[in-house]
């Protein structure tokens, strides 16, 4: 009786008040995967907000941690798969994407449409560091993935198609500082590269599993211009760029420039592409034995972007969809079938048949280089 009282959904929740934050909010010190730092002011906010649209019914399913199959595949890359049935045949269609330049449309599904009940709250950075700028909203991902998923939509009102702007990258970044958990990310998907509504919108979840991008090694394009600031990544199953950001708002502005100058070439060479981002090891060949940050520190976030050849039309909803999460390492699988039977290899090799050839990657890698800095 008890547990059917507990199921039996509750009056609609308001949104939640509006989410103000200073710099002082902003967690730059202190984030181990090994420690035990409570959690931050966003993060209560959060959980808090999200669970109790939980209780009240506002998804499509109902997801708690235990309920969700996991298993580490052998072997040295420790991809995470994860069984989610539910995700498959009780999302919303995703949408049909021809191009990954294809403009907004006002008569297809978009954020402006989703119901009060699935708004968490606005994002309002203090002082507003763009004066004039939309409001950032957080809303519920009502199909998710894993604990905590949320969409972030970084300007809902200016009905902006699925590309990144300025203030996606810098509210994107501002969401893992705001974090005292290295668990929790922020990926973008854009159109081409299995995003499903073409409505400027990225994803925040937590994951307690570590990921190996956020420590490999990696290597500078070049010695000057976007190339000393830009890196590729070294001996990892993907070729990715990636970024890092120490959190001063300088550096977070210098970043989001530099991702905005390269995600700008990409959609003119019309490539599709994916961004994780996430506390990680500072960029270079790794720690080493003297001062400075140990592999366990998380203090900096990392931003890695993969390039790659986009794929249109809507989603087969069947298949290991390669999307940001499974370039990352965590595998969300639809079937049963699938679960049981995947192994690293199968992975990497469906995982590899979705990137850009060594070659083409190469060249990009040379012309982003040359890019000067923004």
């Amino acid at each position: 009786m008890g547990e059917q009282e507990q199921e039996r959904p509750r009056p609609e929740p308001e949104p939640e008040p509006d989410f103000v934050y200073t710099e002082r909010d902003l967690m730059r010190s202190g984030i181990r995967w090994d420690g035990a730092r409570p959690d931050s002011r966003f993060d209560e906010a959060l959980r808090l907000a999200w669970e109790r649209r939980m209780r009240a019914g506002c998804f499509r399913y109902r997801l708690w941690e235990p309920e969700l199959p996991v298993r580490e595949l052998p072997g040295r890359c420790r991809l995470l798969a994860q069984l989610n049935v539910r995700r498959a045949t009780e999302r919303r269609k995703p949408q049909e994407i021809l191009s990954v330049r294809q403009p907004f449309d006002p008569q297809r599904f978009n954020f402006s449409r989703v119901p009060r009940r699935e708004l968490l709250f606005r994002l309002r950075p203090s002082p507003s560091p763009e004066a004039g700028g939309a409001e950032a909203l957080l809303i519920i991902n009502v199909s998710p993935l894993a604990y905590g998923h949320v969409l972030l939509l970084p300007e809902p009102e200016l009905l902006r198609p699925q590309a990144l702007t300025r203030a996606a990258v810098l509210r994107a970044l501002e969401l893992v500082f705001l974090s005292s958990e290295p668990a929790f990310r922020v990926g973008f998907n854009s159109l081409g590269a299995f995003a499903s509504v073409n409505h400027l919108h990225l994803h925040g979840f937590y994951l307690p599993h570590r990921l190996q991008v956020e420590s490999v090694p990696t290597e500078p394009l070049g010695e000057a211009g976007v190339g000393a600031r830009l890196h590729r990544l070294c001996g990892h199953y993907t070729r990715g760029l990636a970024l890092y950001s120490g959190g001063r708002a300088r550096d977070r502005a210098e970043v989001a420039d530099t991702l905005l100058a390269v995600s700008d070439l990409l959609l003119r060479r019309s490539l599709a592409h994916n961004l994780l981002v996430s506390r990680g090891c500072p960029l270079g060949p790794g720690p080493g034995p003297g001062p400075g940050p140990g592999p366990e520190s998380r203090d900096g976030v990392r931003l890695i972007v993969w390039p790659r050849t986009p794929c249109f039309g809507a989603k087969d909803e069947s298949a290991f969809n390669v999307a940001v999460c499974e370039l990352a390492g965590f595998l969300p699988v639809k079937t049963a079938r699938h679960f049981e039977s995947l192994t690293e290899e199968s992975a990497l090799r469906a995982i590899g048949e979705e990137q850009l050839p060594a070659e083409h990657f190469s060249r990009l890698c040379a012309e982003i280089a040359a890019l000067p800095l923004p």
